[in-house]
């Protein structure tokens, strides 16, 4: 019979085989984005040194006043090397400095717009509408709402400055009309290609990440059929002679001592199958392997069990398990089984009417006496 155990249980937790495969390579939806902030700056600083430095200097008497569209400029100019800072270092832009830039961008377009002289809007002397969405581009690639955001108070403020500025000419609703369409829609196609890389970049992103927790699994399942194959061919190696010699007859299964031998044999493989059940006590679950086997002989087994669930490694329960299996091999009529865990020590101890010989390990000591047809054996191991 099996008696219930003295404390608590809790589950166990197994290790994990050291040296899982992992990956070196950077995330692709981040390079990717980090390399489309590189090109929109280098876009934007070539549209406004090469598309509206120019426009600034030949109409520059004609501004009201002539320096606001000079300072805008430098501001411009100053937002840009600010964000170049983050950019040219593969870093996304910290949102303070996004939200600080986008702000100066938008009133720096604002005062521009207001200096242009009578009937500039959207033309030549307007370098500053076109080359602001850049800007905004630049400060918000990766928050696209925000940036749909910013965009649209761009557009709208300057329909708003051009409509009160005066009565506009149908000439000048025309080229108006074609300047906003040009650039808000060249505009809004390179954020729309954002999204669409950002979206193909995540999706190779979790495609990746997929067959690497695939190869990671194979990996491990390899590893664990590796070694539940070792420790098959490893008990075989011990129970072939054994199931040969029987076959042969040089082994007469009507002795004794045939029938501990197989009676150990036999607890042994069971051990060895329960070795892989998931159970919150692996070290009680290998033991009452055991205990079945000998049960079966016609043997009389109690187990005692103390003490919380304490991890023990699997080549350890197996030292554990061995003389456990060895004395009730060797029992003839009854057996007494007790487990005790602490965090300082794992004891296994057996009381057994017969007699045998017991051997231990570096791990696990072993000790043992015998008297009067009776063996007491206990095996130790003390957790680092």
């Amino acid at each position: 019979m099996v008696e219930p155990a003295a404390g608590p249980a809790f589950p166990f937790e197994r290790g994990r085989i050291a040296g899982a495969l992992a990956s070196s390579l950077t995330d692709p939806a981040t390079r990717l984005a980090a390399a489309i902030r590189i090109v929109l700056l280098g876009v934007t600083g070539t549209i406004q040194l090469g598309l509206s430095l120019p426009p600034l200097l030949r109409h520059q008497a004609a501004y009201r006043p002539p320096l606001t569209p000079d300072l805008v400029y430098g501001l411009l100019a100053a937002v840009l090397a600010l964000c170049a800072v983050w950019i040219l270092r593969r870093k996304p832009l910290p949102t303070a400095v996004a939200i600080a830039g986008t702000l100066v961008v938008l009133l720096g377009s604002a005062a521009a717009t207001d200096a242009l002289p009578a009937g500039s809007f959207f033309r030549e002397p307007h370098w500053s509408f076109g080359l602001v969405g850049w800007h905004l581009l630049v400060l918000l690639a990766d928050r696209t709402p925000a940036l749909l955001a910013a965009l649209g108070v761009h557009v709208g403020a300057g329909i708003v400055q051009f409509l009160l500025d005066g009565d506009p000419t149908r000439t000048e609703l025309g080229d108006a009309a074609i300047v906003l369409f040009a650039v808000t829609t060249f505009q809004l196609a390179i954020v729309g290609l954002i999204r669409l890389l950002d979206r193909r970049a995540s999706d190779a992103a979790a495609a990746a990440a997929e067959r690497e927790r695939l190869a990671t699994r194979a990996a491990l399942a390899a590893q664990a059929g590796r070694d539940l194959r070792a420790g098959f061919a490893e008990q075989l190696g011990a129970t072939l002679p054994l199931l040969a010699a029987l076959a042969d007859g040089t082994v007469d299964p009507a002795t004794p001592d045939a029938r501990a031998r197989c009676a150990l044999a036999a607890a042994q493989l069971r051990r060895l199958f329960a070795e892989n059940d998931d159970v919150p006590d692996p070290l009680v679950h290998e033991v009452t392997a055991g205990l079945d086997v000998a049960e079966r002989r016609g043997v009389a087994v109690t187990l005692a069990v103390s003490g919380d669930v304490v991890a023990v490694p699997p080549e350890v329960r197996r030292e554990l398990a061995a003389p456990v299996f060895t004395a009730l091999a060797a029992a003839r009529t009854r057996a007494r089984v007790s487990v005790l865990r602490t965090p300082e020590l794992v004891r296994v101890a057996v009381f057994a009417d017969g007699e045998a010989e017991f051997t231990g390990s570096a791990a696990v000591g072993v000790t043992s006496q015998s008297r009067d047809g009776q063996t007491r054996m206990e095996a130790r191991w003390r957790p680092e």
